[in-house]
């Protein structure tokens, strides 16, 4: 039985160059493959555009208030080996279960790549709802300016690191720029902690 895939990491883990990677892996083996993305990621507008200059023109743009069912049966119609969904955060939960179920009556495996986490460390409806039913979860791992492994997404505005503001604003595109930070430069850089001299003792 195919499975649905979540594979998540921070800002600048290669999550969407993987894509278009298997994407190709697919296609040099004369099988066919969709990919899709939500409308509201209006970076690239139509295409999946790769930070190491990769760029692919999508299949389905997924409006907010769409069923896709039709659309994913019309896929398994046209003999489609696997589904790949980039920016999957922007998904709502319905979209998730329609994939789920979709990976199950048709025996197609479906492979999710998103952020699990906003700039705020709030998850993400999309990420939350594959993080409860995906079959299989894997981590991209990506590296901050200290070296250490990265896992959270810093927003930066005007070149300052920012805690507040909408949870959806997308780089190059909303005057907004991202960096991915470890858990210690996350407390320091964006909420100006001083892990070293936090008092940990209660009083």
């Amino acid at each position: 039985m195919s499975k649905l895939y979540f594979r998540y990491g921070a800002m600048n883990s290669g999550k969407s160059t993987l894509l278009l990677q298997v994407a190709n892996n697919y296609e040099e083996r004369g099988m066919k493959v969709v990919i899709i993305k939500p409308l509201i990621d209006i970076k690239g507008n139509d295409t999946i555009v790769s930070r190491i200059g990769l760029s692919r023109k999508v299949d389905y743009l997924i409006k907010n208030d769409d069923n896709i069912k039709s659309y994913l049966k019309s896929c398994y119609d046209n003999k489609v080996s696997c589904v790949l969904v980039d920016e999957a955060q922007f998904l709502n939960k319905e979209h998730v279960d329609e994939l789920f179920l979709f990976t199950k009556k048709y025996n197609v495996p479906v492979i999710c790549y998103g952020l699990r986490s906003d700039f705020k460390t709030e998850v993400f409806p999309g990420s939350l709802r594959l993080f409860e039913i995906a079959d299989v979860i894997e981590e991209l791992y990506t590296i901050c300016r200290c070296g250490k492994r990265a896992k959270f997404n810093g927003r930066i505005v005007n070149g300052e690191f920012v805690s507040t503001g909408s949870q959806v604003a997308i780089d190059g595109v909303d005057e907004v720029q991202y960096e991915s930070l470890c858990g210690k430069c996350y407390l320091e850089k964006v909420l100006k902690i001083d892990v070293n001299n936090v008092d940990m003792e209660e009083k």
